[in-house]
Formats: C-alpha cells, sequence, structure tokens
C-alpha cells in the first residue's frame, strides 16, 4: 500500500493532495520541521546543510512542490540527514504543501511542527527556540521581526509597509490578539492545533495562502483557549538581485490581498 493510501484509510476524512513519501531513516524525536519548497536549487541545499545540526533534537522533512531543479537528489538529502522527502503530485500550492506535511507529520504522531519556507531566507539558528515553546505548551507560534530581538534586513519597502499598515492588523483586528509578522512563515503548530475538527485544515479549500492566515485568526478565537506567542526571528533579503518569492507582483499580490480579506471576515471557518 502506497505510503498516502496507508493515511487516507486511518484518516479518512481529511483532505490532502496526492503525494509520494521517501523516508530515509526512522523518527528520532517528537517533534518535526518541515520545510516547504520548490525549486530553490542551491538556497535550499545550503539551508539544509545549515538544518543538518538540529537533526539531533527535531527531525526534518522536505515538502516538496513538485521540483524539477535536482536539488533534492536522494544521495544528497541523506547527507544532511533529512528524514523523509515527500513530494506533491496533486493539485495546488504552499497550503496544499502543508496539508501533505501535516497528514504526514500526524499519521507519524508527531507532537508537533516546525514550518519554514526552503528560499534561504530565515535564520534557521531560531529552530531551538521553536521547540523549547512546543515543550512548554504553546500551540500557535509566531515568528517575528518586528519585535525584541528579531531582525529584519533589507526587506523590500514595500513588503514592509504591507506587513506594519495592513496585513498584521488585519489579522490582529481579525483574531482579537496582536500579530505583528503575519505574513512571515516561520512558525510552528501543535499537534492540539492541528487535530482541532472546528479549525479543520484538512479541506481542499486551502489551495495557496489561506492555511497560515486561517490559522492565525483561529487559534486565537477558539473556545479551546490555545497557546499563542511570538518568538524573535531574523529574516534576509537580498541586497540586490531577485526576491526569492513565489507570488508575482500584481497577479500574485491581487491574489494574497483576496485571501487576506476572507481570512480577516473569518470566510475559512468550517460550514462556512
Amino acid at each position: 500500500m502506497a505510503y498516502q493510501e496507508e493515511v487516507r484509510a486511518k484518516h479518512k476524512t481529511w483532505e490532502f493532495p496526492d503525494f509520494k513519501a521517501k523516508e530515509f531513516f526512522k523518527k528520532k524525536n517528537k517533534y518535526a520541521v518541515c520545510v516547504f519548497v520548490i525549486n530553490e536549487g542551491v538556497r535550499i541545499q545550503k539551508q539544509l546543510q545549515q538544518m543538518n545540526k538540529f537533526s539531533k533534537q527535531i527531525d526534518i522533512i522536505v515538502a516538496d512542490g513538485g521540483s524539477k531543479d535536482g536539488s533534492l537528489e536522494s544521495d544528497f538529502l541523506k547527507t544532511v540527514d533529512v528524514r523523509t522527502l515527500l513530494t506533491k503530485t496533486g493539485p495546488g500550492k504552499l497550503s496544499a504543501q502543508m496539508r501533505m506535511a501535516f497528514a504526514y507529520v500526524l499519521h507519524e504522531d508527531y507532537e508537533g511542527v516546525v514550518v519554514v519556507d526552503g528560499n534561504g531566507k530565515d535564520d534557521i539558528t531560531a529552530i531551538p527556540d521553536f521547540v523549547k515553546l512546543l515543550d512548554e505548551g504553546y500551540d500557535h507560534i509566531q515568528g517575528s521581526r518586528f519585535i525584541p530581538g528579531g531582525h529584519a534586513i533589507n526587506t523590500p519597502l514595500e513588503r514592509h509597509i504591507a506587513v506594519h499598515f495592513l496585513h498584521a492588523p488585519l489579522l490582529s483586528l481579525a483574531s482579537r490578539h496582536r500579530h505583528t509578522d503575519t505574513t512571515n512563515g516561520f512558525r510552528a503548530y501543535s499537534k492540539a492545533l492541528l487535530t482541532d475538527p472546528e479549525i479543520s485544515v484538512f479541506r481542499d479549500i486551502f489551495q495557496t495562502y489561506e492555511l497560515h492566515y486561517h490559522l492565525a485568526v483561529e487559534s486565537a478565537r477558539s473556545p479551546k483557549k490555545y497557546k499563542l506567542i511570538e518568538t524573535p526571528v531574523t529574516r534576509e533579503y537580498p541586497k540586490k538581485g531577485k526576491t526569492p518569492t513565489k507570488i508575482s507582483p500584481i497577479k500574485g499580490n491581487l491574489h494574497v490581498m483576496g485571501i487576506l480579506f476572507k481570512a480577516a471576515r473569518r470566510k475559512y471557518r468550517l460550514g462556512k
């Protein structure tokens, strides 16, 4: 039986894209860090080499959207102690990759998951801080460049403006909880949050950037009183050249804005 069929047989109500799982090592830790990537070339390889030193305290899982650049060859992944390569073969973008990754980590009975982009912008030395906060019982841990100890390096001006004057204020208002860096994908989630049937992360409605926003709002608004916290992180953009992003300047940003307003109006709640 293929791995995804095993997951679907056990969790019949979960919706997630078709994927392949290639496991290199057995589970060693109670938490996993999932790296979301597609065609990042040398950037993802350098990032995984840097993450290798944390493999004794957190299992490393690569959640690939279907890379074609040869950067995720099995021989290389083994040398940097990646436990599993997940490759999405079904439709969808980031939120579909997230559902694939969450299906895997929950089926493997991890107690929580750290998530991070694979484009090399994030200082992954913060991973132990996320692990510590998961151990302390936090359910939604948001990495932030804009709190004491955090650093925003070479951030494009338009992104500063969007985060400070639109994105973070809107999601803070919707969630009734102060968020300072809501576009930052360096986060962690508890098993309790991801398996909450009211929050219901395993739905095909989550295809692009919906899931991060939905979790930020609904974790704060849930009657179950989940524990939320921000932790300082560093995100560095290149001084010059192309910005590492999968969001196109016009169409992509308009799409993100549409999702943002829907999430702020809580349109992704179950039954809405």
